[in-house]
């Protein structure tokens, strides 16, 4: 189904985006106004994790936009009350920040979770929820590509409080009927990402430097292959796993249809910018939490939703590079 095919499921429809402010959220945001939603926006800015209002630009007068903590329980049963759909976007997700400051990635993404799904429990029972984890959930595979079934032992904090999301989403689905989705995302790249930073995967701060004619480092010897997916053909994915009926109360993988080594990914930026690699050994930290080759298995996704891919990685690198030279002060600078 097209995003246009999807109008008549959104268009009119009350849709609350937590961390709506970020990367993915604002994105998804967006889409959702342009099909006709009535979009609610609730973020909480915390400093440095990606969420900025000039994200949401173009929709900042029609949007609802709170800026609150989902730790703020009392806030939350306000904001959910007869919303439609309920996208969960909200969460810390540094693997890095997760190891140093563990309780914080607690209270972000499982706290939260819970004063959100209870909020649903007693304020709107009858709402969509999807809710976006991540491939770190597996930790280092022992097969590829991963699939759903796949064990998940992660290797890191936050991989393994966003697998108890993921647990308290799909037990209030089980327990109290609420209609849960989950999506595991992979290494999400695109338009808005917050690049300045590393808090958002090694892709934004590969995009940063080549932009900026900064040498990239790559750690090892970047051969660690990983798959990709434009931040349009998430979204894409989001719209349609919430509106179809055969996937509440599932877990899905999104995936790509080609796998990239760090190297070649650098390659792909080479043709797009002109800068300089240098190959250099793991961090400690870095290595701890490393899960060394990932690429997800997407074919159930697919059989239940029909999603597919659109964009490639060559394609999808070259518009987000001219979308940030377009709003270069906002996000190069």
């Amino acid at each position: 189904m097209t995003r246009q095919g999807m109008r008549p499921s959104y268009s009119g429809k009350r849709v609350l985006v937590t961390g709506g402010l970020g990367f993915i959220g604002s994105n998804l945001a967006l889409e959702l106004a342009d099909l006709g939603a009535e979009v609610t926006i609730l973020d909480s800015l915390i400093a440095n994790h990606g969420g900025d209002m000039r994200n949401v630009a173009p929709i900042a007068e029609s949007a609802r936009i709170h800026v609150t903590d989902l730790r703020d329980v009392g806030a939350l049963r306000v904001v959910v009350k007869d919303q439609d759909f309920v996208f969960h976007l909200a969460g810390q997700v540094s693997h890095g920040d997760s190891m140093r400051d563990p309780e914080l990635d607690l209270a972000v993404n499982c706290s939260s979770t819970i004063n959100l799904l209870e909020a649903c429990r007693h304020e709107n029972p009858r709402a969509v929820l999807l809710y976006t984890s991540t491939r770190q959930v597996y930790g280092c595979p022992a097969r590829l590509p991963v699939d759903e079934d796949h064990p998940t032992i992660p290797v890191d904090v936050n991989g393994i409080n966003k697998l108890a999301a993921e647990y308290y989403h799909l037990l209030y689905h089980r327990t109290y009927d609420l209609q849960s989705v989950v999506l595991r995302l992979t290494n999400t790249y695109g338009p808005r990402q917050q690049i300045k930073n590393d808090r958002q995967g090694f892709a934004g701060v590969f995009l940063f430097r080549a932009m900026r004619g900064e040498k990239l480092q790559i750690y090892g010897n970047g051969e660690q292959r990983r798959d990709f997916n434009h931040v349009d053909d998430v979204v894409n994915a989001m719209l349609l796993a919430a509106v179809t009926e055969n996937c509440r109360g599932r877990v899905f993988n999104l995936g790509a249809t080609a796998h990239h080594s760090l190297n070649e990914f650098a390659a792909m930026l080479a043709g797009l910018t002109d800068f300089s690699v240098e190959h250099v050994p793991f961090p400690s930290d870095r290595r701890l939490i490393d899960i060394g080759d990932y690429y997800g298995d997407w074919s159930r996704f697919a059989a239940a939703t029909g999603w597919r891919p659109q964009i490639g990685l060559q394609q999808g690198l070259a518009s987000t590079i001219e979308f940030f030279r377009r709003h270069a002060d906002v996000y190069l600078r």
